[in-house]
This record gives structure tokens, sequence and C-alpha cells, in this order.
């Protein structure tokens, strides 16, 4: 928790202070005690002016000043029959939960359970054959820094029900998956963002202390913290506070459930609880979880010269100051976190749909970080053009056309969207779609600063929306194929 420090003075703690920090308090007006933040008819214009330009459903921002004292702002819509969007309200945090298993590893590291040059394949049972590359193994450590050259995903992942995606991916299947696998690349070389690989350290840190994750976490960190309205599984209480996710175009979309991969996004969670896991992570550490907490932020490894990484956590530079942050996005819900912990100051960011808001928590928490403009609306031609593209690129997947179709990959994601990983995805989902009969643009949209191309797709086994993420020069993030209005 926050302690008082350079003379800092938090109004809702009690501390005794000298007559010579009153003193320095008083000197210097507007210094230690001034308020970072906008004001709250600020915050919530902020907001206001996001939802009413239909680039979120509903938004609840908080924030923490370097006192410790928090607000919270809120606006739009919780969806059919919720209750009103407020610090109570519940979201699916999605990939924040990252953030708690690298605190959960510095934890258990800590505690002397295990280390962070432990061979993940120490952790699993003898049966599984944990891949390796040139005779390194990959660690624990690897799997916290997103360096372990695992893919994002495995390729036996071929959910039964698209809108509830992880709910059926079984340990039994990571297991197979992690027995036949052979890594792309050397073992701790490169960056590459795996859901696979923060779920199977979750999976893992859980087997090691003889509980599932979420025991882990709640008995480590939640229950530790008083974060009663934060976990996997929704009590009544979370059930009734829970908002409703709605997906790009407004649409209300299922809760995702991730038993498997629990360590990278299964957690739930609220404004109040998120608030006070912020102030946790910010200040003198007062306790043994909170000096996990700052080893977890602590850069491992660099990403970029303006990015590196700690345990999970993320640390962006913006010229002299650093902002350790994660985000967080399921089928409905897009979220982040993120303070500067030299400022002492943090922002909390909790939406219920499928746009992302980061740059809000960025700007607040340091204004040279701008906020995203709004998406002007395209030309007629424009939109022609995107839709021709994204027919075309369809057609080289559906064709076995992997390598034309990878060379066409969105920059930031082109050593995951390479052709082997395309030739995966279309092995699992070509059967079930059937030969393609026709593609035809249905609409366009932008979202999180890419175009969301959907077309409607004839195939042999039924009629589907296939949505492709474009930038504007036509180059492929990523796809999707579901059910129209599914």
């Amino acid at each position: 928790m926050r302690q008082p420090f350079h003379g800092g003075l938090s109004p809702a703690r009690r501390i005794h202070v000298t007559a010579p920090l009153w003193a320095l308090l008083f000197m210097i007006p507007g210094g230690l005690t001034g308020q970072h933040f906008p004001s709250d008819a600020g915050l919530t214009e902020l907001i206001r002016t996001r939802v009413e330009e239909g680039r979120a459903v509903g938004i609840v921002l908080g924030v923490m000043e370097a006192d410790g004292s928090t607000r919270v702002v809120s606006y739009g819509d919780p969806g059919p029959d919720a209750r009103p969007l407020g610090e109570r309200t519940v979201f699916e945090i999605g990939s924040i939960t990252k953030a708690f298993t690298g605190i959960l590893l510095a934890d258990m590291v800590a505690r002397g359970e295990v280390s962070f040059s432990d061979p993940v394949a120490k952790r699993l049972p003898e049966e599984v054959t944990m891949p390796s590359r040139g005779g390194t193994q990959i660690t624990l450590l690897d799997l916290a820094t997103q360096h372990s050259g695992l893919p994002r995903m495995p390729d036996n992942f071929s959910p039964a029900d698209q809108s509830n995606p992880y709910a059926d991916y079984s340990v039994e299947q990571m297991y197979d998956f992690l027995s036949g696998h052979d890594l792309r690349r050397d073992v701790g070389s490169q960056y590459e963002y795996s859901n696979l690989g923060m779920g199977l350290l979750g999976h893992v840190l859980a087997r090691a202390a003889g509980a599932s994750y979420e025991e882990a976490v709640r008995e480590r960190i939640l229950d530790p913290l008083g974060m009663s309205m934060t976990g996997v599984t929704l009590t009544p209480d979370q059930r009734e506070w829970m908002a409703d996710g709605h997906d790009e175009r407004g649409r209300v979309v299922p809760l995702w459930d991730v038993p498997t991969l629990a360590g990278a996004g299964a957690l739930r969670s609220n404004m109040k609880d998120m608030l006070t896991f912020l102030d946790a992570n910010v200040g003198v550490s007062a306790s043994g979880l909170e000096r996990s907490m700052r080893v977890s932020h602590e850069v491992r490894e660099d990403i970029s010269p303006e990015m590196g990484i700690g345990l999970a956590w993320h640390v962006r530079r913006v010229g002299d100051a650093s902002i350790v942050w994660h985000n967080g996005g399921t089928a409905g819900f897009r979220t982040f976190i993120g303070f500067d912990p030299v400022a002492g100051v943090g922002a909390v960011v909790l939406t219920n749909s499928g746009h992302g808001a980061d740059d809000i928590g960025f700007h607040v928490i340091n204004p040279e970080v701008p906020l995203a403009p709004a998406p002007e609306p395209l030309a007629g031609e424009a939109v022609e053009g995107l839709y021709e593209a994204a027919i075309a690129w369809v057609t080289l997947v559906t064709q076995g056309e992997f390598s034309a179709a990878a060379a066409q990959a969105y920059p930031v994601v082109a050593a995951q969207l390479d052709a082997a990983a395309l030739e995966r995805a279309w092995g699992q989902l070509g059967p079930q779609l059937g030969e393609l009969r026709s593609l035809a643009g249905k609409e366009q949209s932008v979202t999180q600063g890419l175009n969301l191309v959907v077309l409607t797709g004839v195939f042999a086994n039924g009629t589907f929306d296939v949505q492709v993420y474009m930038g504007d020069d036509h180059s492929v993030a990523g796809f999707f194929v579901r059910p129209p209005g599914g």
C-alpha cells in the first residue's frame, strides 16, 4: 500500500508528520498536494464524447492521485437489465489477468516455492514433453516475459462454440499440443505475445501451489487486498453487478469462460477492486505481497526503444517518464490499468464493448500521450477498395495460398500471422465451413485504429460473417469467422 514519502500526504489515511514537513507542504502551492487529473466534469466529458461518437457502449474511468485519493466517473449503457454503471459494476478484465499471474510468480519465487530459472518441464507431469530448441529449455521467466517462443495460441484450439471459444479447451489438449510442438525460434530470442504461454504459466504455478489458479490468486493476492468482487467464477453478488458485453457493432455477446488458460485472461473485477489493486502496486511497499508486485514491474527484456516488459507488465517509456501497464480484451469488453511509478498516479479504464480505450488511460496518466482521434468515415471508393482487398485475401487463404496471404500481414503482427499460422488456422476452420462459394462486402467500421471489414461468406456448410481487420494500406492484422449475428 501507499506510504507517506517525500512529503506526500494522503487525506484518506491517518499519519503523523513533523513540523518541517508541514512547512514544506504549505510552501509549495499546487506542488505535492496538487491534483494531477482533470476535474470530474472533465473526466466525464472525455468518456461521454467517446460513447457519443459510437466508440464505446459504456465506460467506467477511475483515477488515483499521488496522495492515494481516488475518483470514479462513468457514462453509457450497461446493457439490457444490467445495473447502472459505476464503481461496483463487474467487467471481464481479460489479459489484465496476466499481471496477476506475473505477481503470483514473483510471490512464489519470494517464498522459495519456485525459481525464475525453473524449466517449465519441471512443473509438468512426466508424460508431457515440453518443447525446447537447441538444447535450451523454456523457463518460468521466459513465459512471464513473453519470450518463450510458443505461439499466441495452440494449433489444436478448435472451439465448438465460437462465442465462448476458450470454454472447451482442455488441459489434455494443451498437453498434447506441447508434446508435439516444434518451436519456430530460439527460446528467449524474441518477444511474441502468447496467450498460451501465460495460460501455461498460470497452470504450472497453480500445480506448484497445490491449488486451482483461482484459488492460488485468491489466497495470495485477492484476499490479502480485500478484493471480494474479483475472481474467475462469478458469485451471486458479482453476477448481479455484471455488465453486458458488446461487440464492435453494439450487439450483446456472451461472457467468456477460460478454464485451462485461466492465467491468460479469466478474471472478472470491478472498479472498486481494481483501484485497490492499483494502489497496492504504487508507492513504498508495506508487505511481502507488495514487494512481489514491485519485482513484477522490473523490466526484464526490451521489446523496442519505447517498450519493455517485466513479469507480464509492459513498461512504456514516454520522454523521461514511464508507465507500467497492461490491457485486456474479450469478445465484449476492453480494459486498461496503468500507473507512473515515480509520479505515483494511475488510472483504470473498464469498458463493456469491443472498442479499445487504452489511449484514455495513457492520456490521463501522461498528457504527452495523445488521445486517438475519432475515425473519419471512408468515402465510397475507399470502402469498396477494402471490400475488394478483404475478399481477395480471404480467397487466398481458402485456396491454400498461405505464403501469399502472409505476405500481406500487418507489420506489427507479421511474426504471428505467417504462412504456418494461417495454414493451422484454416486447417481447423476449413473442414467446418466447407468449400467457399461466394464472398460479398457487408459492412465496414473502424476499431482500435484498424478497419473492421465484414464479409458475407457463403460456404458449403452455411453462411457466415467473415471479419477481417485491415490497415489503410490493406495489410491484414487478423480474421474471424462467426455465424451472422453471432
